[in-house]
């Protein structure tokens, strides 16, 4: 099961590192409204005129609109909770958050945006289906691929999620044809993407070639702009041992600087990389100026690395994975500043870059690229099509969707380094556990798992503080199975030290974890001492390292999954329902219309900063 953190880039630190030490130092900055000096063409350059020793080149310079997104997740309607919220830092230096997303209203941004431009073009950078909500999940994405295809996106990266079902279904997202297992769900034949999935560093192992078209060219009236696609090369970390089976994930610096020099032997020499990969920006705030603190300041994670490191033949490069929003300028190879943008995530924002094409020369002119990342408002009118896709689905899925299966009493968020549906989750598969084996003694559920909040609001008419299996499907859309396995003490202890340490050193993965288990998790250490042994407990005493406890996991961390090797040493494999089946169980059993589940209090690991 893939997250969204980044702990994929601790995997490759050291090979980050070595190619750190070749290269130039870094110039980086952020800004949601960024822009590289016009110094050398035209400041407008639709004026389309070279001044140069009085020269005059009508239509020398054209002015390309690149519309880009990420990690949609199949979020077809507006996310609920803070899924659906955007941070704009205000002058005054407050900050307010505003409603963003859905598609009806992310279609008619784009349509807009468009208007007037002659040549523009809409990329996306990933993960645009899997961890959907039931409206898409329920029906393979399906819709999603629907819905995007009358946005018009021309082209996107795969990402990570896009193995959750494997390569097989990825092939089928995008040539079409009916589900091989649950069919067709209309009286019409699902015909796949219109738009080419770009996979240049996802091989197959036996063939040694990409699964899919390594990259894409776009061309209009002579003007040509090669695009290639790369999901990171930590996926199999992140992804089921089955969704990525029989295929080979390579590095992706190495990937784009290959196939940029494939397209300039094309002569194709307007080159924008899209990578599932990304970075943090030091601020969470949409329009954050990051050029204020100075260079280098506004910007970390695996994206800074690899941008200082693949080729100046490209000019930008649209990012994604760590659902983000920043627009950067990062220095190339040669010390030049690039363009590096991410917008967040579910469809809450788009990003409007416009690129400076010089058909004399048939590359970018980068001193006059400037971008900014745009809120996808829901004070505009809806799309009607995009409206009539969503009942459409929304009709099929309904009966199960609409169907109660809890209460509660108030939000459950599931944010934070425990969060109160972190907690919550790990109780209901320890009472499934215990199902399974009365011995069952503690459960563990990875936050990446765990997709979105539990809203007390009625979304769909359901009711105030009712849980629908629409909603549980939203928190928990992978279908992974509850798996117990036995583990020695010390095994335990070592489970919890891997959460800040080996992958996970440079970005922490906390396990949430179910009543009775406690322990303190001190931020001032570094690595594995961040964990301390001796507080760990178990119902009020402490581990002992060789004793046998039984474990109650998702199959994703059963196999070793988000940086835990130790979670794929247990023995004594006991197999159980699904996940949400799980959770739909514990809140049926545990809440009603008149005593519902009140949030739990997250104070299970006691943190020290």
């Amino acid at each position: 099961m893939p997250a969204t953190s980044p702990a994929a880039a601790s995997a490759h630190q050291e090979r980050r590192r070595r190619r750190t030490t070749r290269l130039v130092a870094l110039t980086a900055s952020v800004a949601a409204v960024g822009a590289l000096a016009a110094a050398v063409v035209p400041g407008s350059a639709s004026a389309g005129e070279d001044h140069r020793k009085g020269g005059h080149w009508p239509g020398r310079y054209q002015d390309i609109q690149l519309l880009s997104f990420n990690d949609l997740h199949g979020n077809l309607e507006p996310p609920a909770g803070s899924s659906g919220r955007v941070t704009e830092h205000q002058h005054d230096g407050t900050t307010k958050t505003i409603d963003a997303g859905g598609v009806e209203y992310l279609a008619t941004h784009l349509r807009q945006a468009r208007k007037g431009e002659k040549y523009s073009i809409t990329a996306a950078g990933g993960d645009m289906v899997g961890a959907s909500p039931l409206i898409s999940g329920l029906f393979h994405d399906e819709p999603t691929i629907e819905a995007l295809n009358k946005l018009d996106l021309d082209v996107t990266s795969v990402g990570n999620h896009e193995f959750d079902e494997g390569a097989k279904e990825l092939a089928r997202l995008q040539n079409g044809g009916c589900h091989p297992k649950d069919g067709c769900y209309t009286d019409q034949k699902f015909k796949g993407a219109d738009f080419p999935y770009l996979a240049a560093n996802v091989l197959d192992e036996k063939t040694k070639k990409p699964i899919l078209k390594p990259y894409w060219v776009w061309k209009k009236n002579g003007v040509k702009v090669g695009f290639i696609g790369v999901t990171l090369e930590g996926t199999p970390d992140i992804v089921s041992a089955e969704g990525v089976k029989g295929l080979a994930f390579k590095d992706e610096v190495e990937t784009i600087n290959k196939y940029a020099k494939v397209l300039q032997r094309q002569g194709v020499k307007s080159i924008v990389a899209l990578i599932h990969e990304g970075g943090f920006p030091a601020s969470t705030s949409y329009n954050y100026d990051c050029d204020a603190p100075g260079a280098g300041d506004g910007i970390s994670g695996p994206i800074v690395d690899i941008a200082k490191n693949i080729t100046p033949q490209v000019d930008a490069l649209v990012t994604g994975h760590t659902h983000a929003p920043y627009v950067c300028t990062i220095n190339d190879p040669a010390g030049k500043p690039r363009m590096v943008t991410s917008a967040a995530s579910f469809g809450r924002l788009y990003t409007d870059t416009t690129l400076t094409y010089d058909r004399r020369t048939g590359d970018i002119a980068r001193t006059a690229v400037k971008s900014a990342n745009h809120v996808v408002t829901r004070d505009v009118p809806k799309a009607p099509d995009m409206t009539e896709l969503i009942s459409k689905w929304n009709t099929l899925a309904a009966p199960i969707g609409n169907r109660a299966i809890g209460y509660v009493s108030g939000d459950i968020g599931n944010t934070g380094t425990e969060s109160p549906l972190g907690d919550l989750i790990a109780d209901a598969q320890l009472a499934h556990g215990k199902q399974l084996d009365a011995e069952t003694d503690l459960a563990l559920m990875n936050p990446g798992g765990i997709r979105a909040p539990l809203t007390y609001a009625a979304k769909a008419g359901e009711g105030d503080g009712v849980v629908t299996y629409a909603e549980g499907f939203t928190v928990q859309p992978f279908a992974n199975t509850v798996n117990l396995q036995d583990f020695t003490g010390a095994q335990l202890i070592q489970v919890l030290k891997e959460q800040v340490s080996g992958a996970n050193a440079a970005a922490p993965k906390v396990l949430q974890v179910s009543s009775g288990l406690t322990y303190t998790l001190d931020l001032t250490k570094s690595g594995a001492d961040r964990v301390v042994t001796d507080s760990i407990k178990l119902n009020g005493a402490a581990i002992d390292p060789s004793a046998t406890y039984r474990v109650a996991t998702n199959s994703f961390l059963a196999g070793g999954g988000d940086g835990f090797p130790t979670l794929g040493q247990g023995t004594n494999d006991v197999v159980g329902a699904d996940d949400l089946t799980a959770l739909e169980q514990y809140l049926t059993a545990n809440s009603s219309a008149t005593d519902p589940i009140a949030p739990p209090k997250a104070d299970r690991i006691a943190i020290v900063k």
